[in-house]
Parts: C-alpha cells; structure tokens; sequence
C-alpha cells in the first residue's frame, strides 16, 4: 500500500460532528461536554501542587492527567536499563509529590518483577486509596494453558497472579495487551466481566489494536451485557500518528479515553536528531518484531521542528513535543516512562504549555504516513 503525506485526516483536519456525542471539531479545539476534565489541589510535605484530574474516559473515576509508566522498574538482568526497588523510591517518591497518581504497569514487564517493585512502593511510600492502579495480560508468562493470551483460563489465572505481585486486592484498570486472534471474542469479554463482577477489578482497557478489532470487542460486550472497555492505550506522538485515522474517531464516538504510550517517541522529540539519551534509547531497535521500522529518514524534520520551538521557548523539547499529545482532545493521560528525575518534571511543565496555531502547524506539516508498529 502507498502512503502519501497528503492521506493522513489529522486531528487539527477534521471537521463536522462525531457521530454520536454532540460535540464538534473546530481546527485543533473541541467544543462539546466530553471529556470532562477537573481540577484538583494535592498538597503533599508543605507543598501546593496542582495536578489536573480528568474522567477515564466517559467513566466515572478521575485519573491525574499523567500516569506513570511503569516498565521503567524492574529486574536488571532481565532488562539492563531498568530499575530496581532503591534506584525506583526517587521516581515514585516524585511522583507521588507532583500528584501523578496513576500508575500503568503490565504483568510482562520484567516477567512479574515491575508489578513485585509496584506494589511494594504502593505499601512503601503511598496509601492504595490514593493511587489508580493499572496492569495489563495477554503476552506469555509460561508456557502453560494459562501463561499468555486472552482466553477464559489465562484472564482467571492471570488476573489472579497479578494481584498477588501488586500486593493488593483490586486493579483499578484492567487492560488487554494485544488482541487475541486464537480466542473467541465472546469469551475474553465475559471472562473479563466476570473478573469486575468478582470484585478483582474496577474497569477494563484495551492496548494496540486495528480499530475495528477494538469496535467488535465492544460490540459483543454490549451483546452479551458484559463490561465495555473505558480505556485504549495506543501508541500515539508526533512520530506515530496512525492512531488519527480511524481509531480516534472511534473513541470519540464511543466516549473511550486514550493512554498514549512512548509519547516522545522512545526519547527521539526529547533530544536533537541522532543523539541518544538514554541507556534504553541508545539501545532501541530500529524495527519491530515484525521487522517494521520505527522511524523514518523524513522523522528528522519533524524532530527539527521541535527543537527549534523549545528553543524559542526557552523551554525543553520533552516538554513542547508532549504538549503536542496534550492537545488532542481525546488524550486522557499520557504514560511516562521515567527513570531520571527530570523526566517527570518536564512532563508536568508541559501540562501549561499551549502550543500556537503556528506552532502545530510546524509540528505537523513534515509527518509521512506510515505502517502501525508492535501489533499486526
């Protein structure tokens, strides 16, 4: 399939009513009643910090507008940038002080270790009532009937599991790590029903997936009276912006809250063209596992762009690329991944930036189309 510049109907593009909610496009602003988003004061050792709190999605529960990514913890032999119990306490302990009460962790991160490091720093430094807990299943855990994907047996035992590393007795956000073609939908969404029904979690979400894969999960869970997903994590930044096409149209009709993962492009709209930062960024593949590439040659205007409006800002290139993914109206909270302390500073300093019409134009003008990248 060709892909032109010219294809791609971006989010400042669109135009007209989403189907369904009342709301419309205006250039790069939303008018209409959803999402909602809060404002809320957390005063933490002395200090006022105010962090913005937003429904996920069309739910009910307020998440801080930054979630915490949690890959960045760990066992170290198994992923060499990744850190362990006392190199993580700054992290969560800064967290916690700017009001970034959201945390998305995944049972495949450090195969258990990051939800062990995640729950013991629950215990540790913070009270469960005051963080929103995420986790995910689908990747293999072992090779038993249960260890990976999405059927009846691997949601019950993994759930279970889960909830044992994290230390607790609820997930707040359950998610789906990938679609399970070898699994009838119909059983993942009653046997993730059954798990909210059991009082194991709050709500579910879904990760990575072709839109109309995700719209058929609803469906039948609509079907069936089972729980909808409130939530998609995808994958979503200056670089990767495939998510405009069909997905985010989707979740603006269906009233779901996009988590974007890697919103800085593993590192490449926080530093120059070519530099690495970064032990885990100095070591990311080019490609996929499918052999797709992650970048393009033409990605290096688009990192040019950025750098040169930080530096009319005078501010850093995290923070006005970001801003960016703020912008978009159906972005509920973008998870950071963060392993210096600098990381989680910029991020909330973005949080006040608002980028010109110009600005977003040069953001914009230079993306070529390109193949989604870690599903198929």
């Amino acid at each position: 399939m060709s892909l032109r510049r010219s294809t791609i109907p971006t989010v400042r593009a669109l135009a007209g009513a989403a189907p369904g909610t009342g709301n419309t496009w205006h250039g790069s602003h939303w008018f209409g009643r959803w999402p909602t988003r809060l404002m809320e004061t957390h005063r933490t050792e002395g200090q006022n910090v105010t962090m913005e709190q937003v429904r996920l999605g069309s739910s009910g529960l307020k998440v801080s507008r930054l979630a915490l990514g949690c890959m960045s913890f760990g066992d170290g032999s198994r992923m060499p940038w990744a850190l362990g119990d006392e190199a993580g306490e700054p992290i969560f302990r800064q967290s916690i002080e700017l009001g970034i009460t959201f945390w998305d962790t995944a049972n495949i991160y450090g195969y258990g270790s990051s939800e062990e490091i995640v729950g013991r720093a629950l215990r540790k430094y913070t009270s469960r009532d005051d963080i929103v807990l995420a986790t995910k299943l689908f990747q293999p855990m072992h090779d038993g009937p249960g260890g990976g994907g999405l059927s009846r047996r691997a949601v019950m035992e993994q759930v279970d599991a889960s909830l044992r590393r994290l230390q607790t007795d609820y997930i707040d956000l359950y998610q789906i790590h990938r679609f399970d073609s070898a699994t009838p939908i119909e059983e993942t969404m009653e046997a993730l029903h059954d798990v909210v029904k059991a009082g194991k979690v709050r709500y579910l979400g879904a990760s990575s997936m072709w839109a109309w894969q995700f719209a058929s999960m609803q469906h039948a869970a609509d079907l069936g009276g089972w729980t909808r997903f409130v939530t998609m994590q995808d994958q979503y930044s200056l670089l990767h912006r495939e998510e405009e096409r069909e997905m985010f149209g989707l979740l603006a009709h269906q009233g779901v809250g996009s988590l974007p993962w890697s919103p800085l492009a593993a590192g490449r709209l926080a530093r120059p063209w070519g530099q690495a930062g970064t032990e885990r960024s100095a070591k990311n593949p080019d490609v996929d596992m499918y052999g797709t590439p992650l970048f393009l040659d033409s990605d290096a205007a688009i990192v040019d762009a950025v750098q040169q409006i930080a530096e009319a800002r005078g501010v850093s290139m995290a923070q006005v690329a970001l801003a960016w993914v703020l912008h978009n109206p159906i972005v509920t909270a973008p998870i950071i991944g963060s392993t210096k302390p600098h990381h989680l500073t910029d991020a909330v300093a973005a949080l006040d930036i608002v980028l010109t019409e110009d600005e977003l134009t040069a953001l914009e003008q230079h993306y070529v189309p390109r193949q989604p990248t870690y599903f198929r």
